[in-house]
């Protein structure tokens, strides 16, 4: 077998031990019977017709049992005499296309065979007024063409955005049924106001002019299992997303440390975060400090020509994080232990 990179690369690695972390295991065990448990608390025969046509929003992230909690859903829904449908709610993804979308679903195991009824995917938005803002409103043109729509998404923190609002039902108003033009559009808006402000403006148009009839919120456990699915009814979402927020946050993995000098990520990808990986879990949401801090790290001194046979950059760049971490952190790392309650890691929000 061929050398690997780090076999060749001038490395001195210090010593590695492992260390295992447990988190609240608490989660749904019967996800069909939650489902159907919540969605009747908000009584929804009340303003669904027999008939009725009804949008089901399906995201592009890996949320675990998300087919099994989406075809819930649509179990709900035929028992009302009702007639679902699914829309994927994403904007970029998929290659922004409405076959690249559906395509998305089907690695979720989400598919007009699996859940039981069709999917219906395009790009094609409706504009439905201006916010307050002067931001047009884009809306799915199947999901507003519906009867009804219910939202489904998890809530949990954004890998950017801070506050008591960050991903969950509202932004799936937004940035999912708002398809690829639609995030565009917001995410322009956010360099002038706040994502606050137009998620909490956008959402508030949607939920009064497009039919949102109710809310399923999902939050996951350390383990990326479910552990709560609660309905939420459309006026109630603004209250409701700061809780689940907080309980998403109690309940997230997160590293034992309020300091790493290095750290290698065995996974990323787009189907775990927007950003590839979580930053709340990993501790790089935005920080202005945290850049510098790397880049003093690696920095080549300017008596080493970068080009020379005896320097390869990266080898350096790698050494000299070791080389930091090792001698600014060996007693530390000496041996592992939980942090204490008077000292609690950064969670880095």
């Amino acid at each position: 077998m061929p050398p690997s990179l780090i076999d060749r690369l001038p490395l001195h690695l210090p010593k590695l031990f492992k260390a295992q972390q447990r988190f609240p295991e608490q989660c749904v065990n019967d996800i069909p019977a939650t489902v159907d448990a919540q969605l009747r608390q908000l009584d929804l025969s009340n303003r669904v017709a027999p008939g009725d046509r009804i949008a089901i929003t399906a995201g592009s992230r890996g949320i675990a049992n998300i087919a099994e909690i989406t075809k819930g859903i649509v179990d709900h829904v035929r028992q009302l005499g009702a007639e679902p449908f699914i829309v994927p709610a994403m904007g970029s993804h998929g290659g922004a296309t409405a076959k690249g979308q559906t395509n998305v679903l089907a690695t979720l195991g989400i598919t007009e065979e699996t859940c039981g009824c069709p999917i219906l995917s395009s790009m094609d938005t409706v504009v439905v007024c201006k916010s307050a803002e002067g931001v047009d409103v884009h809306f799915d043109r199947h999901a507003f063409e519906a009867d009804h729509v219910i939202v489904c998404n998890r809530v949990k923190l954004h890998t950017i955005f801070h506050g008591p609002i960050q991903s969950g039902l509202m932004k799936m108003l937004l940035i999912g049924l708002g398809k690829h033009v639609g995030a565009s559009t917001y995410h322009r808006a956010f360099r002038d106001y706040s994502f606050d402000q137009i998620v909490r403006s956008v959402s508030s148009t949607v939920i009064e002019k497009c039919g949102i009839v109710a809310g399923l919120a999902i939050v996951e456990n350390g383990y990326e299992q479910t552990t709560r699915i609660q309905s939420v009814h459309p006026g109630d979402f603004v209250a409701a997303e700061p809780g689940l927020l907080q309980l998403s946050r109690e309940s997230m993995a997160r590293l034992p440390f309020d300091r790493l000098d290095v750290l290698i990520v065995d996974e990323i990808g787009k189907d775990i975060s927007g950003a590839g990986m979580d930053t709340n879990v990993i501790g790089r949401k935005v920080n202005p400090d945290a850049a510098s801090h790397v880049g003093a790290a690696c920095r080549v001194p300017s008596s080493t020509h970068v080009g020379s046979p005896q320097v390869a950059p990266t080898a350096w760049a790698v050494q000299s994080l070791i080389d930091t971490a090792t001698s600014q952190r060996s007693q530390r790392f000496a041996g592992f232990s939980p942090p204490s309650a008077t000292h609690p890691p950064s969670t880095k929000q």
